[in-house]
């Protein structure tokens, strides 16, 4: 089986032996084992631009560039493919990349100046013809029959009606003019309208030859655009020693970070270091060595070197325009390393900085997770019970003066500073509800006894809140909660109120419906709908029509008193 430098040899043979079909080919067969070779894309491009195939000749030449960014000859083919697709500027703007790596390449040169000279032909070629045009669609513009009229030599022409109209007819549309240039007095006419009355002498059709070809060359010939001369082919030998030590010492780089990667993975990372400081060495320019020895810093505890060496990474990737995803991956580390160090601020910076360059499914875990962190730290390093305790107190004299707003404000910062205290929420629940927000007044109230289960009095403001929403039954369940709590009967006064309000609404509320009506709207409804098939509802209610004391003994049950009290406010079971 032959090698990639025999396949090569073969290649450059029948490069120079003209069969570029045949040297393609070959150069093929040594990319398959060789893929990493530069010289052998950049031969490949030189036969696929002498048969013309300049799109397949760019496509090896800009993977030349790629594998050896700083070798010169690679500029040179892709400029060559470009100038073979008439693609001139971007032809000059390679030439131009190129001459940055070698100011002195005498075919960069060459290639540049022939793009250059190629690209002032295009934007020069047929300027004269553009501007003749021009002034041929503007010839019968304004008042026309009144300058053919001022010239003696067409004046009789206005005599004939037919050549009126076709005046006319051009007039409308100057692109009707070539379907009368025909007729000899239009082109007479136009030239005239022109300021070209001296063409008679040399004849219309000669100056209509003469005008495509620029003004500023009347006795020569426009220069034809120049030929780009075909490339020379690179040979081993050819190859400079330069070249050839750039490219052993990527080799010397690749074996020296596979043995980093083998220590790293033995988590030997005293010896991965020194690979890994080889292989920069030997490959300085390459962003993945700086990302793995920022990685061995990491898996080390050492996060100040990990930090400083994955900005380098940054640093080069920028300089040598490394894949984006490694810049991400660089960023990425470095936002970790921060959140080892506890500096959330720096960690959240650099993985959102990451997610700019790639969006990485993992950096996005961890910035979320480190933003509930930073807001959890924040709000308990603003806890301060006796700041709480201040707002709430300012809050109590705001609610006092009926400013519900101002109120609501400092018991939010009460909360803020002392979450824990449930008369905080009790008293926004409070002022929640004088400013009618409702549901939000009810969560403050579930907040209140999820943290005091005794607080009664956020059971009375909770069924108030229920109350103005017409949900009295609800209500009435809250009221039951704060009777069950109010052991020292505190409140009893304020529960009774509540309760008696409640019921009064239910039966005025019921006066205005039948019972037909009551349990068409009671069907409508899936809570009370539910209570009603419940087969445990069903059997309670069938004893209370047959005795209506049993009622008080099902009312000892607190789910079920609950149901009745449903049914009670929805008008379907009604208390005489």
């Amino acid at each position: 089986m032959s090698t990639a430098n025999e396949l090569k040899a073969k290649g450059n043979e029948a490069f120079a032996a003209g069969n570029h079909t045949a040297a393609i080919d070959f150069f093929s067969q040594a990319i398959e084992l060789d893929p990493t070779n530069h010289v052998l894309y950049s031969n490949r491009s030189a036969s696929q631009s002498s048969l013309k195939k300049y799109t397949e000749a760019l496509a090896d030449a800009e993977k030349t560039v790629e594998l050896m960014p700083a070798w010169a000859k690679g500029y040179s083919r892709k400029g060559a493919a470009l100038f073979g697709l008439q693609e001139y500027a971007m032809a000059v703007a390679t030439y131009q990349d190129g001459l940055k790596h070698d100011p002195e390449s005498a075919l960069l040169k060459k290639g540049l100046s022939d793009a250059e000279a190629a690209l002032e032909h295009e934007k020069d070629d047929g300027a004269g013809y553009d501007d003749f045009a021009s002034k041929m669609s503007n010839a019968f513009q304004g008042d026309v029959l009144a300058k053919i009229m001022a010239n003696p030599k067409t004046a009789p022409y206005l005599a004939d009606p037919e050549f009126v109209r076709k005046v006319k007819d051009i007039q409308a549309n100057p692109e009707n003019m070539s379907k009368y240039m025909d007729d000899q007095r239009i082109t007479v006419a136009m030239f005239t309208l022109m300021g070209m009355g001296d063409v008679f002498a040399k004849g219309a059709d000669d100056f209509m030859n003469d005008a495509a070809e620029p003004k500023t060359q009347s006795t020569t010939q426009p220069k034809p655009a120049p030929k780009a001369e075909p490339e020379v082919m690179e040979t081993e030998e050819d190859a400079s020693e330069e070249d050839k030590e750039a490219a052993t010492k990527k080799a010397q780089a690749a074996e020296a970070k596979e043995k980093g990667n083998a220590a790293y993975k033995a988590r030997q990372f005293d010896e991965a270091l020194v690979q890994y400081d080889n292989a920069i060495e030997f490959d300085s320019t390459d962003i993945t060595l700086w990302n793995n020895k920022a990685a061995v810093y990491f898996e080390m505890g050492k996060y100040d070197e990990c930090i400083e060496t994955a900005q380098q990474a940054i640093e080069v990737g920028r300089e040598y325009r490394a894949d984006y995803k490694h810049i991400a991956k660089a960023m990425g580390r470095i936002g970790t390393a921060y959140s080892k160090k506890d500096n959330l601020d720096k960690a959240i910076e650099f993985y959102n900085r990451s997610l700019t360059e790639h969006r990485a499914a993992d950096v996005l875990t961890k910035l979320r997770t480190l933003e509930k962190l930073r807001k959890q730290r924040e709000e308990d390093e603003y806890l301060d019970d006796e700041k709480g305790n201040a707002a709430r107190e300012r809050g109590n004299e705001l609610f006092k003066a009926a400013k519900y707003a101002e109120a609501q404000a400092e018991y939010s910062e009460a909360i803020k500073r002392s979450p824990k205290d449930p008369r905080n929420y009790a008293n926004r629940a409070a002022c929640l509800t004088k400013l009618i927000a409702l549901p939000d007044a009810i969560k403050d109230c579930d907040k209140c006894v999820s943290l005091d289960p005794t607080y009664v009095k956020a059971y009375t403001r909770k069924a108030n809140a229920l109350f103005l929403m017409r949900e009295y039954a609800e209500a009435l369940d809250a009221v039951e909660e704060a009777k069950l709590h109010d052991k020292d009967k505190k409140n009893s006064a304020e529960i009774d109120q509540t309760e008696y309000k409640c019921y009064s609404a239910i039966t005025e509320q019921n006066s205005r419906q039948t019972p037909e009506q009551a349990i068409a709207r009671a069907q409508a409804n899936p809570k009370i709908a539910a209570v009603l098939a419940n087969p445990i509802m069903q059997n309670i209610l069938q004893q209370m029509q047959s005795d209506p004391r049993a009622a008080r003994e099902h009312l000892k049950n607190p789910a079920i008193a609950s149901n009745l009290r449903k049914l009670i406010a929805a008008g379907i079971v009604r208390m005489g």
